[in-house]
């Protein structure tokens, strides 16, 4: 029985060690990093920045020149030209090689535009896929916030559980000796199943809040996966929060969506060269070379060989193309380059402006939140010094049963407002410190 009990023992230990392994909680920057790796989105803006940069290189390539080769086989039949230069009755046929190539050597700097255009584009494309990541770490740092948030409230409620728990067991002992009635006895077990239903709800709302994030970081289940508690750091009095405008100087400098705006008035302004590219003459460089062979069927032909070698031509060319009129294409193009350049500096001072709004946002719910967390760090106190006071009275019978939870529920429900405003402050200073162009972490 005892060899059973120890394989038992080491069964279960082995077992608590797996399950405490499996549930190693996740820190903010690991649950960032994954969501960043594994985001649909994000991998979809990579590859727009493969694409573009597949882009760039063939705008690069313009510059080249091109190679093409043919070969060509005819036949004719009845009527047609003799190697002679006749004409006559007969079947002829002939066989042509041929190799060009052509140069661009003008073409009103189009190539040299269009490789800067795409060149922009691909620095575009990357801030955009910079910016897809911030607003996953945003989500993923809120997301895991209300985690925090939650678990805290959980234990609050389960704390509550403990101190009716143990009412309902005092109650009990004092109803045996004639110290106390049914009525009170009655009344605490029904607090003490009202903090049962607190707990579950709050313990449910533990559960969602790690199946939001789990979804959001691509997991398959939110099974053994658990978040990571920090530490709350305390606020300091001589802490200065920066001014909305100086946080804005910092964040206009390195934020993704400034700066893919900033690229894009610039692919505007290159657009308006490509347009007007068509106003000027082009010029291309051609050459190649070539030969043939001829049979007429009835007649006697050189071998092949020897008409290859005989017919063997090489040509160069110039080739100038002068626009003249057609019919106001290029001049409305550019005039439509132009009012596009106009509306991508609208877009980007609109961008600007709404990161200053997010920043004035932040900024004012951090003060708000430094508010929030003073109030309730002496609240909280009040209401512990309030509640220790009043346990002390109702277990010496100088209060009732609906004192003494009243002074425990506000208490509880202080000690419950001073968690939220601390994780409210930490969020609000990480997203304040984010913007700034530092780590999202605490």
């Amino acid at each position: 029985m005892s060899n059973s009990r120890s394989i038992y023992c080491g069964l279960i230990a082995i077992l608590a060690s797996v399950s405490a392994s499996a549930q190693q909680p996740w820190s903010l920057t690991q649950c960032i990093d994954h969501a960043v790796a594994h985001n649909i989105s994000i991998k979809q803006y990579e590859n727009k920045v493969k694409q573009d940069d597949i882009r760039l290189s063939t705008a690069k390539s313009q510059r080249l020149p091109d190679l093409n080769a043919s070969a060509n086989q005819n036949f004719s039949f009845g009527r047609g030209l003799t190697s002679e230069n006749t004409y006559t009755n007969t079947n002829t046929s002939s066989t042509s090689f041929s190799l060009g190539t052509s140069v661009p050597l003008f073409t009103g700097l189009r190539i040299t535009n269009n490789i800067a255009l795409n060149r922009l584009n691909l620095q575009a494309s990357t801030a955009d896929l910079e910016k897809a990541k911030n607003d996953i770490r945003m989500a993923v740092a809120q997301a895991y916030v209300q985690i925090l948030y939650n678990m805290e409230i959980s234990d609050v409620a389960h704390r509550q559980i403990a101190i009716d728990s143990a009412q309902v067991a005092r109650l009990k002992a004092l109803l045996e000796v004639g110290r106390a009635s049914e009525a009170e006895l009655s009344q605490q077990k029904s607090a003490f199943a009202q903090s049962l239903l607190t707990a579950t709800q709050a313990d449910n709302n533990v559960q969602l809040s790690i199946l939001a994030l789990s979804q959001l970081l691509e997991l398959e289940s939110p099974d053994n996966f658990a978040v990571l508690r920090p530490l709350l750091p305390e606020l300091k009095e001589g802490d200065v929060l920066p001014s909305p405008d100086a946080i804005f100087a910092e964040a206009v400098v390195i934020r993704p969506e400034v700066e893919a705006d900033n690229i894009r008035v610039k692919m505007a302004d290159k657009n308006i060269s490509l347009a007007k590219a068509d106003l000027y003459p082009q010029l291309s460089l051609s050459a190649g070379l070539g030969s043939n062979y001829y049979k007429t069927s009835g007649f006697k032909a050189d071998p092949f060989s020897t008409q290859m070698k005989n017919n063997f031509s090489q040509y160069i060319g110039f080739n100038l193309s002068i626009p003249i009129f057609n019919r106001f294409q290029t001049r409305n193009s550019i005039r439509s380059a132009r009012i596009d350049y106009q509306n991508q500096q609208l877009s980007l001072d609109n961008t600007r402006k709404q990161l200053y709004k997010e920043i004035q946002q932040a900024y004012y719910n951090t003060v708000a939140a430094r508010q929030k967390l003073k109030s309730c760090t002496q609240a909280s106190q009040s209401a512990a010094d309030a509640f220790r006071l009043m346990t002390a009275k109702y277990e010496q019978g100088k209060a009732n049963i609906t004192e003494f939870n009243e002074s425990k529920n506000n208490f509880l429900k202080t000690e419950s407002d001073l968690t939220q405003a601390r994780y409210e402050h930490l969020y609000q200073m990480a997203i304040i410190q984010f913007y700034r162009g530092q780590e999202l972490k605490f």
